[in-house]
């Protein structure tokens, strides 16, 4: 885990370099990514790449490419359901901030005798984790346009 967020830095490290921050068109496109006053620029639209992360914080990550726009997760399982794991594909396909600019695979296995068997996925658990994502990337969207005092 330390060596994938190592790597994410990194590659938001370099990034920024050579990067004017004073190309505003990257900003209302969503493609620079500005925190604590570094300005880094990503391949794919920089609100949902944040909120797929910040939705996905409880779930660990086995890679992030924020230039490709791929994040995958491990499996994961619930405290309250430790017999039933779920791992999440999340593909950015977009710059823009667009509800079809996300694609999402969902998967999910149940423990039985024999071990971890893949199981079916509730058809709206992909789409309540988008409306998630897609909800926080709007709210990141207007806190950076509101006017700071």
């Amino acid at each position: 885990m330390k060596r994938l967020l190592t790597f994410v830095f990194c590659a938001f490290a370099l990034a920024a370099c050579g990067h004017s921050s004073n190309e505003i068109g990257d900003i209302e496109s969503g493609t620079t990514a500005i925190a604590g006053g570094t300005t880094r620029t990503v391949g794919v639209n920089s609100y949902l790449w944040q909120a797929t992360l910040d939705t996905l914080s409880f779930m660990p990550l086995a890679s992030a490419d924020p230039f490709g726009g791929v994040i995958i997760t491990e499996w994961y399982s619930a405290p309250s359901n430790m017999n039933e794991r779920l791992k999440v594909t999340i593909y950015i396909l977009d710059r823009r901030l667009r509800a079809d600019g996300i694609k999402i695979a969902v998967f999910r296995q149940i423990r039985s005798n024999e071990g971890w068997v893949d199981s079916t996925v509730n058809a709206d658990t992909a789409t309540k984790l988008e409306d998630a994502i897609l909800t926080r990337a709007r709210e990141l969207r207007l806190a950076s346009a509101a006017p700071r005092s």
